[in-house]
């Protein structure tokens, strides 16, 4: 009798069956980059003490590393679509590795400035087209289980970066960069040498090309809205919540701690959800991810204590979990074949730029107290999930002819 119990093969076959081995390789890819992935988090403390700079001159440095880093994903985009997926993604990664080299050796601040702008530039480049390579490789039933498992490697990975960052960092900064660039090589070759270029020919359904397709296609700007707005709330996390943490009298090592919870809780449970979720409404799932996220926020005005803040983010990470890899699936069914590497630049685009906004809105918010702040943002966080479901009729529609124009080009077979 074939097992059906939480370790038998139907369960795993349910999990991580049925994926192309190139899905695999871009995964494998994926972890071992991000497991290396510690001159970001870390770079701030940095810029700071073995660099000397002010906790103003590092700011103001980090905000170029934003610049960069919100022009990436719309020039990545392009690129995947204009040169290909594999070429793309493989050439930022060396642009990464061949960046980290060079600031870490750089010690004017002319050369730490123009660095950190181009490492902006290059080391979120191979999102779009990852993302695009998932869409071309994966039946559109699959694909919220595809990218949810990607979410899942990107979190494990981070949480060994984070901890391995920080002995790096008392070994010497230079072994950090070093591993960095290592590791961002590895992705790179793996990819070119066991991902096929998966570029498609333009035609079928929206033919035409270029941004202007992306931005007249009005269900995508209102997903991207949508997206801004989420984003803004989900980076709060990063954000207000240290400030208001310390500033309520807590250590940032408790900060530290309960974050902990955040990845420890993904890491556990989204494999177990991505396969039953991913079968849901997209557009129904998105909105209760948004609303359960949204509540968690609103409740850390009512919490005090690392066990109460803990509890709160428990919340908003099972929000997290929903949502994992269904963003992805939405812009693979809205995007024409041949423009998928722009829509997923500007679903990348719109993470930037949620990211830049969340400081500027939390930080004033805050000014005026916890009690403001965290419903405000728990506030717009239900509004995007209200945006969602007012498209989620227009969403469903865009999903079946998608589908139903791919089930038809798989039928009809390669041109010839």
């Amino acid at each position: 009798m074939t097992s059906t119990t939480l370790t038998g093969p139907s369960f795993l076959q349910s999990k991580i069956g049925g994926l192309p081995r190139a899905f695999w390789a871009l995964w494998t890819g994926t972890l071992v980059n991000r497991v290396g992935m510690m001159v970001e988090p870390f770079i701030g403390v940095y810029l700071t003490q073995a660099r000397g700079m002010s906790l103003a001159a590092a700011g103001a440095v980090m905000a170029v590393f934003g610049a960069g880093s919100l022009i990436s994903q719309p020039l990545a985009g392009w690129l995947a679509d204009r040169f290909g997926r594999r070429v793309t993604l493989t050439g930022g990664m060396v642009a990464t590795a061949a960046t980290m080299g060079a600031l870490g050796a750089a010690a004017s601040l002319p050369a730490i400035v123009a660095l950190m702008f181009v490492l902006g530039v290059t080391i979120d480049a191979y999102r779009p087209a990852a993302n695009a390579l998932v869409a071309d490789l994966v039946a559109p039933e699959d694909r919220p289980r595809a990218y949810g498992l990607l979410f899942w490697a990107l979190n494990l990975g981070f949480a060994v970066a984070m901890v391995a960052g920080g002995w790096f960092a008392e070994a010497g900064y230079g072994w950090m960069f070093a591993f960095n660039a290592t590791t961002s090589v590895l992705f790179g070759l793996l990819v070119w040498r066991t991902v096929p270029e998966t570029r498609p020919a333009p035609g079928g359904r929206a033919a035409g090309g270029g941004y202007g397709a992306v931005f007249a296609d009005r269900l995508m700007v209102a997903f991207i809205v949508i997206s801004v707005l989420s984003t803004l709330v989900y980076a709060q996390a990063f954000t207000t919540l240290p400030l208001a943490m310390t500033g309520a009298g807590l250590s940032p090592s408790a900060y530290g701690l309960v974050m902990a919870v955040n990845g420890i809780l993904i890491v556990l449970v989204q494999p177990l959800t991505g396969d039953w979720l991913g079968r849901r409404d997209h557009s129904t799932v998105l909105a209760a991810g948004f609303a359960v996220i949204g509540g968690g926020f609103a409740l850390t005005a009512f919490v005090s204590g690392v066990a109460g803040y803990a509890a709160t983010v428990v919340v908003w990470t099972l929000g997290e979990i929903i949502t994992a890899g269904v963003p992805g699936a939405v812009v693979a069914a809205l995007a024409p074949a041949h423009l998928r590497g722009r829509y997923s630049g500007m679903y990348g685009f719109a993470w930037s730029a949620g990211t830049m906004l969340a400081p500027l809105l939390g930080t004033r918010l805050l000014a005026a107290g916890p009690a403001v702040l965290w419903p405000v943002v728990g506030a717009i966080e239900l509004v995007a999930a209200a945006g969602l479901l007012a498209i989620g009729p227009a969403l469903r529609r865009r999903a079946r002819a998608a589908a139903e124009e791919e089930s038809a080009a798989a039928e009809a077979g390669p041109a010839r």
